[in-house]
């Protein structure tokens, strides 16, 4: 079992106060204009996008190497939309993923990616709630 941990802190009321975020070596500054408007910043938002994205990336690349094939690049990026579901909640989470892989059949690839989608840890964590994943996965090169 991996245990990972990270805070926030925040000070002050949600318009005109601030935060930051920190895990491992990473610290970033978040305010309600970087979350709600287009203020500088990061967001949650940004973060779980981040995540998602690297967890689908490791976890198609496990399902691919796991077919004895070697991924030259998988590069994933997730759109994340904060809506409303009985108060904010995340509503939508886009994965867009573009694969090099040498030997891999275009059916192959779609059964992987598909698989990916339903079994890397994020999606998993999200499975059931308010949000829709949605996969827009391709075999380049």
């Amino acid at each position: 079992m991996t245990t990972r941990k990270a805070n926030a802190v925040w000070k002050g009321t949600l318009k005109e106060g601030n935060g930051v975020m920190n895990y491992s070596d990473y610290s970033g500054p978040f305010t309600f204009a970087s979350r709600f408007e287009e203020g500088k910043g990061t967001n949650p938002e940004e973060l779980i996008g981040a995540a998602h994205s690297g967890c689908y990336s490791m976890f198609l690349a496990a399902l691919i190497g796991g077919e004895g094939l070697n991924p030259e690049k998988v590069e994933t990026s997730a759109a994340v939309t904060l809506g409303e579901d009985n108060g904010p909640c995340i509503t939508n989470i886009k994965l867009t993923c573009n694969v090099s892989c040498d030997g891999l059949s275009q059916e192959k690839f779609e059964e992987l990616a598909a698989a990916a989608k339903e079994g890397c840890p994020v999606s998993r964590l999200y499975a059931g709630g308010t949000a829709e994943i949605e996969l827009d996965a391709k075999l380049v090169g």
